[in-house]
């Protein structure tokens, strides 16, 4: 799975990021509480969230994680996107709950971390 095909799954947008819009994503995390996430085999995956700080953002750039996808029609503040530039992370935000957009994902053929 893409960026892309998550954007056409959820009709959600890209923020930022968008030369990544191809690359693949092997799996993904849901999580607010960003300590569950620093434990985690971070390669290609996508972390979805409905918090919408710059903790998240940092949380990301410490854990090499590349994408984000924002739940709840969060707003991305512009030190936020600063910081996912900055670090070449690829924010997404969709409409959507967590549990929903996860439903989804996982119905498509995205794979949990574990």
């Amino acid at each position: 799975m893409t960026p892309e095909d998550i954007i056409k799954l959820l009709d959600a947008t890209c923020i930022c990021g968008a030369q990544k819009l191809h690359n693949p994503i092997k799996h993904a995390f849901a999580a607010d509480l960003m300590s569950d996430v620093l434990r985690l085999n971070t390669e290609d995956m996508l972390l979805i969230t409905g918090m919408a700080n710059s903790q998240v953002i940092r949380t990301a750039e410490m854990a090499d994680i590349p994408y984000i996808l924002f739940v709840r029609d969060k707003q991305i503040t512009p030190e936020m996107l600063q910081l996912a530039e900055e670090n070449d992370i690829l924010l997404l935000r969709c409409r959507q709950s967590m549990f929903r957009v996860c439903g989804i994902l996982y119905q498509a053929g995205l794979l949990p971390v574990y």
